[in-house]
């Protein structure tokens, strides 16, 4: 039913989500925090209603591979693992990067680093927006801070991986991957015929006789055409940069300092804003939703007006290196984090920005 309020996890949004924006396939290997998502699926049963293919596969490199596959052929597939998962994937979405293949990646982040602990984090920054594979590539990364933005970040995900043929990342963490919200799903979208992939896909492998036949990899041998290549996807991810930025503020209209979070970690700085605010100190929030392209101008002009910058994040700090160069030393740059599973109180935020007012 349309437009109903639900209460549900993170990841089960996902899933439902999944389903009714006209997935064609999802394939995944089950790890705490995010196992939720197969679990929801398999419950569902979409391939009994929407045809939605659904594997639980052997391993992460197996899940990985499959979205290759389905990606190299039009359609619409995705997989969700959590930290160490993905890092098992990462030469599966480098290759997906230079074969310029469309797919969603949610990874539901946990701490680190190898095989670490169940618990959240946002470990996985420097993995998603560095490109954790090899060669001079970006995915595009969406960081939902709600249960309603998991929803909803499933299918703008894929129109950005089909829009300009690039893996999309939505790094979330298992905060908001085990909490529950209200949210209200989006409606059912039937899912492409096989006429209409290859209209809007022209690039995609078919395998049918007759037909051009479309060879999806990210191999060349001849360096001038590995060049070209390169210098390709550099102009594409220089268009993303350009258009795709996406970013919300909360009260930098009147802010002395600004608090820079994303996901689960601007939830908190949200309340710490709050009692900052009733002892008289104006803080503010720039919150980037996507981590890359990360907003950059608008954190500069931001800068221009404040007295400096606390970057709150649920690790040792790695975020807080984009907010340094984007500022380039034209305000003060600060750090909080917790590590190990354990997320900060908006206490401790509040005792930091009391820091660097003194």
């Amino acid at each position: 039913m349309d437009n109903e309020i639900l209460l549900m996890k993170g990841n089960e949004a996902i899933a439902h989500a999944a389903i009714r924006c006209g997935c064609d396939g999802y394939f995944g290997y089950p790890i705490t925090p995010q196992s939720e998502v197969l679990e929801t699926l398999a419950a569902e049963k979409p391939w009994e209603t929407t045809g939605m293919v659904v594997v639980q596969a052997e391993s992460e490199v197996a899940s990985i591979n499959m979205v290759y596959g389905g990606g190299a052929v039009g359609k619409r597939v995705m997989t969700s693992s959590s930290s160490p998962g993905v890092a098992l994937m990462q030469e599966g979405i480098a290759y997906m990067a230079g074969a310029e293949l469309p797919g969603l990646i949610v990874n539901v982040q946990r701490g680190g680093p190898g095989l670490g602990t169940i618990q959240p984090s946002q470990g996985d920054y420097f993995q998603s927006t560095r490109g954790g594979g090899n060669g001079d590539y970006y995915v595009i990364v969406l960081a939902p801070a709600s249960v309603q933005e998991m929803a909803d970040f499933v299918e703008l995900s894929f129109e950005l991986a089909f829009k300009y043929r690039t893996p999309v990342i939505m790094l979330s963490d298992g905060v908001i991957g085990q909490m529950m919200e209200k949210v209200v799903l989006p409606p059912f979208k039937p899912r492409r015929t096989d006429d209409e992939v290859r209209q809007q896909c022209p690039w995609a492998a078919t395998g049918m006789r007759g037909r051009k036949k479309n060879i999806m990899t990210s191999l060349e041998l001849e360096p001038t055409a590995m060049e070209e290549h390169n210098l390709h996807l550099q102009r594409k991810y220089q268009e993303i940069r350009e258009k795709e930025v996406r970013c919300e503020e909360l009260q930098t209209e009147d802010a002395e300092y600004l608090i820079v979070a994303f996901g689960s970690a601007s939830r908190i700085a949200q309340k710490a804003i709050e009692q900052c605010r009733e002892k008289g100190i104006r803080v503010g929030m720039l919150r980037p939703i996507t981590l890359w392209p990360f907003p950059t101008g608008k954190l500069q002009g931001l800068a221009q007006k404040v007295k400096g910058i606390l970057c709150v994040e649920i690790n040792a700090g790695q975020m807080v290196e984009d907010v340094r160069l984007a500022v380039n030393g034209s305000v003060p740059v600060c750090h909080y984090g917790r590590m190990g599973g354990i997320v900060p109180a908006p206490d401790e935020i509040v005792n930091e920005i009391e820091k660097m007012t003194d």
